[in-house]
């Protein structure tokens, strides 16, 4: 019966979860506000049709393992080490600062000192589902409040094992806690780190033998084993199930197998992990919200105003700019899922019970079903305070508006490419652009890159690409093109504008992750927009053209023909006259590609005319660039000198010769 029981209330569950997240769509609320309030309707507070809720609570501790599992995969230690600083510095001053407001009021209300801190362990913590879900969405992870955001909140999951040790602590106070918390904590790491050790060792030459079976269904087996296995290894050592859970996915980030564990994990995380927050309102009593209506907003409201503070104070200690901060503190104003673990030791301890913990319930799940309303409304804000502070000066200067400059020189460029952001697009245009001898500045708000990369010459400053002072610092003015390739589309956007309203004849190209920003961003005066959508498929398919052996030059010309007709479309071209002549072939065979010229290049040394390229293969030389200067309709008495870029106008087949004659030397005809 006992087996029947829990198939009927798993069948209640995800059935009500079905029909209240399927209505909050329709009304395009969050999935996540959809469990909390299908929780409530089929919990005892409500119509009680749940029998066994011990069962659905260590279901959802399974959903909260491999959610932390996940996030360890995703969040590889390499990119812990690139968050140092904000795990050092602004991670600290967030859970600390939080901490210490919420012992305050406590301690002002009336609650002993105890109590009073244990609130602050309560309200310090974000909830990192939420949050990652939401940045996720909106393609903001990579971005500068995005990383910033996750940084905070791995050091949040980090911190909730101190505070689980200590709670029962500062329920049971003795002379000899001090010390009791030290050998915990001591045991607890040495358990950690021999099972880190291990497992760096262990799981890589597994998961190899596993790999050549070629079995799926063994390959998932092994991977949920580690999974648990590891999670529970850590729990023996004090620490909890879920941080267990975040290191074996840190051990399996590092080999190469772990974008496929992701992908077999994550259809079980997203089932489990909705059992956590039905699990959530079934334990709260929603009659709290009729009792105690003044209570529990006001502690809503401050609550929420308390981590916004703290949040961004902590993001503008490390010197990022205010809009990030302002992102990043709305990001991180709700009470999070590790929260509620923490309280049911904290009610177990005797620190929490009756109606404050229902009220505490109350104000938690509020704060996570207004979350995403409250991201949404984030860009809009942080674009308001970023005008008053251009405006006024109010905060500090370096965390907007600050560039490194070189001895205190101003530019001198001209004619220059301006890249907005040095992750992988940036550097690989930056690299293209260097070899090419055109001239560029990049701007990024990394501090540690562009200080390691300002070192070796590369005429890279840290500035904000949307605020004009940085701009004009890096002569917009005189700027041919604006490159913005940062992944986060509110900060495209507004540097597509501004740039645009600073210099009217700019040519400016963004890069952006769907096609559906793409016309918005043509709106705000972007010439043009790459959208990584739309490219994949490019690439996906002269993959497979490759794989059946066609001829490079065909899959070639198919990706342009694609690329051409298809951004004419994504842009809703009004020039169907060209269109027309393109299909038709009248233009479909001239093209423009451009050669530089080697040290033993046959050109080096010749006239364009002593060249005759013309003459020979019918292509002409349209323009030529030299020293990072560009000149069209060179002269034919040019005389070509190593490392000149050249232009060439032709057909396919006509280039083809051409580049023959100019890239083969004489000895190898």
């Amino acid at each position: 019966m006992t087996e029947y029981g829990v198939l009927g209330n798993l069948l209640v569950i995800y059935t009500v979860s079905i029909a209240v997240v399927f209505l909050f769509h329709q009304f395009r609320l969050p999935s996540i506000a959809g469990f909390l309030v299908a929780g409530a309707l089929i919990g005892p507070h409500g119509l009680n049709l749940i029998s066994d809720i011990g069962t659905v609570k260590i279901l959802a501790e399974i959903g909260v393992v491999l959610l932390l599992f996940t996030i360890g995969i995703e969040f590889s230690l390499v990119q812990l080490a690139s968050l140092r600083k904000l795990l050092v510095i602004a991670a600290p001053i967030q859970v600390g600062g939080v901490i210490a407001i919420a012992c305050l009021g406590g301690l002002f209300a009336g609650l002993t000192t105890s109590q009073a801190i244990f609130w602050g362990f309560l309200l310090s913590l974000s909830s990192t589902a939420i949050v990652l879900n939401a940045l996720a969405a909106n393609g903001e992870s990579d971005s500068v409040h995005g990383r910033a955001t996750i940084g905070i909140l791995v050091f949040q999951d980090l911190a909730v094992v101190p505070m689980i040790l200590l709670t029962p602590i500062l329920a049971t106070p003795s002379g000899d806690a001090f010390t009791s918390i030290l050998i915990t904590l001591a045991k607890s790491a040495a358990a950690v780190a021999v099972i880190v050790v291990g497992a760096w060792y262990v799981v890589p030459k597994v998961l190899e033998h596993i790999v050549r079976s070629r079995s799926r269904e063994l390959f998932l087996l092994t991977v949920i084993v580690m999974c648990l296995g590891i999670a529970w290894l850590t729990s023996l050592g004090g620490l909890s199930l879920a941080l267990g859970a975040f290191i074996a996915g840190l051990v399996i980030s590092e080999s190469e197998y772990s974008h496929q564990a992701t992908a077999e994990v994550l259809p079980f995380r997203d089932s489990f992990n909705s059992l956590f927050f039905v699990s959530i309102g079934i334990l709260m009593d929603w009659r709290i919200l009729l009792e105690y209506p003044g209570v529990v907003t006001g502690l809503l409201f401050l609550m929420l105003l308390i981590k916004f503070i703290t949040g961004a104070g902590a993001v503008l200690s490390v010197s990022l700019p205010p809009r990030s901060a302002i992102m990043v503190g709305i990001a991180l104003a709700q009470v999070g899922e590790f929260s509620f673990i923490l309280a049911q030791v904290g009610e177990e301890q005797g620190l929490l019970s009756g109606a404050p913990y229902q009220i505490f319930l109350a104000v938690s799940v509020c704060s996570m079903i207004i979350t995403p309303f409250l991201m949404q409304t984030a860009p809009h804000l942080a674009r308001h305070v970023e005008a008053l502070q251009r405006l006024h000066h109010w905060l500090p200067g370096q965390t907007t508006a600050h560039v490194l400059k070189t001895e205190g020189r101003h530019l001198r460029i001209k004619d220059h490419v301006i890249i907005v952001g040095y992750g992988l697009n940036g550097r690989n245009l930056a690299r293209v652009l260097g070899e090419t001898e055109v001239p560029y500045v990049v701007l990024d708000l990394d501090g540690d890159i562009v200080r390691r990369e300002s070192q070796h010459g590369l005429p890279l400053y840290y500035g904000d690409g949307t605020n004009p002072t940085i701009l004009r610092h890096v002569k917009i003015e005189d700027a041919r093109v604006l490159v913005v390739a940062i992944p986060d589309p509110f900060t495209a956007r507004r540097a597509v504008q501004i740039a645009r309203g600073l210099n009217p004849k700019i040519h400016i190209v963004v890069r952006t992750r769907y096609l559906r920003e793409l016309e918005e961003l043509h709106q705000l005066g972007a010439d043009d927009v790459v959208p990584e959508e739309f490219e994949t498929s490019i690439e996906i398919f002269a993959l497979v053209l490759r794989t059946y052996n066609m001829p490079q030059d065909f899959v070639m010309r198919k990706a342009e023909q694609v690329r051409r007709e298809g951004y004419a479309l994504l842009r809703r071209s009004e020039l169907p006259e060209l269109a027309h002549h393109l299909r038709g072939g009248t233009l479909s065979d001239v093209e423009v590609e451009t050669c530089r010229l080697e040290d033993d290049s046959p050109a080096v040394g010749k006239t364009i005319d002593q060249l005759a390229l013309r003459q020979q293969t019918g292509t002409s030389i349209i323009a030529w660039t030299r020293g990072g200067v560009t000149e069209s309709n060179p002269s034919v008495k040019t005389t070509l000198l190593a490392g000149d870029i050249i232009v060439l106008l032709g057909t396919r087949d006509q280039i083809r010769r051409a580049m023959s004659l100019i890239l083969v030397s004489d000895s190898a005809n």
